[in-house]
């Protein structure tokens, strides 16, 4: 215990020493990256102006390059056979993707190098075509435009290179985790834990949920503490009724970091596990992740976040069934990707952290809203490794509408980039290794990467309003050198990923979003301390539909530029068409205007469903529900009939009876319930009642409670080993489909949901 004090002491000391100095570096690095930001922008400026304004040296620069662009290797020219030839590249690739696929329907080291390996000499291979012979450099508007977006497309690909490069090795734990467990089963490696659960403004019913599920957690020495940052009676009240300890202070400083911190200087447990206060943890949660801290070296155990309820983009959309979160895709594969390096990232919540380790560093990292990253990557820099069990060992509370959802978006996008001017950069930090800087290098590059991507939706506005062709390239350079990219890319992406998102899919989630990112990404270049730490808002409810004018905005202008520019360029495609019968030289040169139109109607599609995102469907009750089946005996005095719940929640179940029963139920009659399989008894109210399928349908409001009962309840709804399940997102053609489906029939009209086949949200 002495040695924890003194850990203790020294970590408050060593904040209070190295305060100032944190700042004196943060201003320096703000100020060194800002002055190589300027002067690349102010040095393209010049460059750009003195071409417009025809000064001989720059004219003649961008002219020989125009040369050389005019005039590429002969190993870059498309053969010289019929275009349906060409097409035999993509064919050949296509097939053997599918072939691939087919043998290791789930990667393997062998099938992943290959077609990663693939895709790297497409990527490659693309690359050298676009930079030595698509420019288009005949003028200074169109060489301007066409060199900006080149340079975005560098960031994209380079962003995309260094994925590839790390999905090049497969790395899962589950057989470690098997081993790793025994010692903690069979109690020969038990180490006293902390769980901290920080709480700013969540409904008392949602932290109460939370406490109960890490009270339930089949482990000997734990201590619950509640970390209270909003000094709320209600919260002291609820520590008090539950049994947990409760912690607050008299200050935000430094928001969820400081209340952690605070946390770490009352607390003394061998290990530290943190949910956020809206995530249950599954009762085996810490069998399966303090194992792994037999080895000294290991600092952090990161588990996936999951989420019981659907997010704001699915729930508008009405694909509650059949999208995936939105954050599966980084926790099933971008986790997952940068453990194979020893890079994997503290993700906030439902993980395992080892205290002297994070009392050697400093305690949680205070300089950025991404506390929980740049911690882990404080802690990977001394040494201590951070590792990801794959497994599904907890559930959150998803983002409950589209603003909120943005608030979280921007935060971590925010949060990620004010690691450029902090002492804790991945980039610049000694005692990484080259691997894991490059790892994190791409985390930066893939929020830049969301800008350039606009890029792309800009590019046929330039085609109609300002007559640029920006990429010069005619049809067979096309079919040879970008559709083999294209193409392979579109049939692995959902493969290499794990299923977790299909390609269509994921551009809705990136339209959603990408001008507030756009802009969040600037203004944490120009000024990245300058918001500070917002709480994504939990437990909303809603009985009507609201449309978000201000987050849609920019994307409601950019469907209007872009439907006009489509008639625009039909137009242009119609005269070059002219032209090029009447002079067949015209015939071999650009198709940019004649692409333009396709590249629009896609544009035109996506566009408009992600505004349909924006209309927040109604969402009235509070309390998730879960498709559930228990058997139960219901009683009303002395009469018992038998039925099977359908759905569940915490303060209701709605049943289906396997008999008539032999009196009426009348809505507001109390019933006994007794669910067998968890000898449970509870009192209910009738609140509906029907028929479905010919079986008597029932709907049951729970009554009178008791602490001992709800346990029970959370228990059953949310901390069973195993029941949080992964689904698989649908393919190409399907995910395409559904778009135009949701196009056609918006849920705001018919007020339905999509279902492709059924999902369990929950299931034993």
């Amino acid at each position: 215990m002495q040695k924890h004090e003194l850990a203790r002491v020294n970590l408050l000391n060593r904040g209070e020493k190295n305060n100032d100095d944190l700042i004196t570096q943060r201003v320096l690095l703000f100020r060194l990256v800002a002055f190589i930001l300027l002067s690349i922008v102010i040095l393209s400026g010049l460059v750009v102006a003195g071409w417009f304004a025809g000064e001989m040296t720059i004219n003649q620069f961008f002219a020989q390059i125009y040369t050389w662009q005019m005039n590429p290797p002969m190993w870059l020219e498309a053969p010289m056979i019929h275009n349906k030839y060409l097409l035999s590249l993509t064919l050949a690739l296509l097939v053997t993707m599918f072939a691939v696929m087919k043998l290791s329907p789930q990667p393997r080291v062998w099938s992943q190098r290959l077609v990663v390996g693939i895709l790297i000499i497409l990527t490659v291979r693309y690359l050298l075509w676009r930079s030595l012979s698509t420019f288009n450099l005949a003028d200074p508007l169109n060489g301007t435009i066409s060199l900006s977006l080149f340079a975005l497309e560098i960031v994209m690909i380079s962003s995309s290179l260094i994925e590839l490069f790390l999905m090049l090795n497969i790395k899962e734990r589950h057989r470690e985790a098997d081993e790793k467990s025994l010692a903690v089963i069979n109690g020969e490696f038990t180490p006293s834990v902390d769980i901290f659960i920080p709480t700013y403004n969540e409904p008392e019913y949602i932290v109460r949920r939370t406490i109960m599920g890490c009270q339930a957690l089949n482990y000997p020495q734990k201590n619950i503490y509640l970390l209270d940052d909003n000094r709320r009676t209600e919260m002291g009240e609820l520590a008090v009724e539950l049994g947990c300890n409760y912690i607050s202070r008299p200050n935000n400083q430094h928001a969820k970091a400081g209340n952690l911190n605070n946390a770490l200087t009352q607390t003394s447990g061998e290990l530290i596990a943190v949910f956020d206060a809206d995530f249950v943890p599954t009762t085996n949660f810490l069998l399966r992740t303090v194992g792994f801290f037999q080895d000294e070296t290991i600092a952090i155990v990161q588990t996936p976040q999951s989420f019981y309820n659907a997010d704001p983009v699915a729930r508008n959309l009405g694909l509650e069934n059949i999208l995936t979160p939105d954050e599966e895709v980084f926790h099933r594969h971008v986790q997952s990707v940068r453990d194979n390096v020893e890079s994997a990232i503290c993700a906030g919540t439902s993980f395992v952290m080892r205290r002297a380790a994070l009392e050697k560093t400093g305690g949680f990292v205070t300089e950025s809203l991404s506390e929980d990253y740049f911690t882990g990557v404080n802690l990977a820099a001394y040494g201590y490794r951070i590792i990801y069990l794959n497994e599904l060992l907890s559930a959150g509370l998803a983002a409950e509408n589209i603003a909120a959802y943005a608030t979280q978006r921007l935060r971590w996008a925010q949060g990620t980039l004010q690691g450029l001017f902090i002492q804790s950069n991945p980039l610049i930090l000694p005692g990484l290794t080259l691997t894991q800087r490059l790892a994190h290098l791409g985390g930066f590059l893939s929020w830049f990467a969301n800008v350039a991507r606009i890029s792309f939706l800009l590019m046929p506005l330039a085609y109609s309003f300002l007559g640029v062709i920006p990429i010069r390239a005619n049809l067979p350079e096309l079919i040879y050198f970008w559709l083999p990219l294209y193409v392979v890319n579109l049939a692995v992406f959902a493969w290499l990923n794990k299923y977790s998102r299909s390609a269509f899919l994921s551009d809705i989630y990136f339209l959603v979003l990408c001008f507030p990112v756009a802009w969040t990404v600037i203004q944490s270049l120009l000024r990245p301390f300058g918001k500070g730490f917002k709480v994504t808002p939990k437990g909303l409810s809603s009985d009507h539909y609201t449309f978000n004018w201000k987050l849609a905005l920019p994307l409601i202008i950019l469907f209007i530029a872009t439907a006009i520019s489509l008639w625009q360029n039909l137009c242009m495609s119609v005269l070059k068409q002219m032209i090029a019968t009447q002079t067949p030289a015209m015939a071999d040169q650009t198709v940019g205007v004649g692409v333009g139109w396709l590249w629009s109607i896609y544009n035109l599609i996506m566009i408009g469903s992600a505004i349909l995102v924006f209309l927040d469907a109604p969402k009235t009750d509070k309390f998730e529900w879960f498709d559930l089946r228990r058997v139960v005996e219901l009683k009303i005095g002395s009469e018992s009939f038998w039925g099977v719940t359908t759905m569940m929640s915490e303060i209701g179940a709605e049943i289906a009876l396997t008999q008539q029963p032999p009196i009426d139920l009348l809505v507001g009659q109390t019933v006994q319930v007794k669910i067998a399989e968890e000898n449970l008894q509870l009192t209910a109210g009738v609140v509906h009642q029907g028929f479905a399928n010919e079986f008597p349908i029932i709907r049951l409001h729970f009554e009178l409670i008791n602490i001992s009962q709800h346990r029970h309840l959370v228990e059953i709804l949310f901390c069973r080993p195993g029941q949080w399940k992964r689904q698989n997102a649908p393919g190409e053609l399907i995910s395409l489909w559904l778009i135009l489906r949701i196009l056609l029939k918006p849920r705001f009209i018919f007020n339905r949901k999509i279902d492709v086949s059924p999902v369990v949200v929950a299931k034993v």
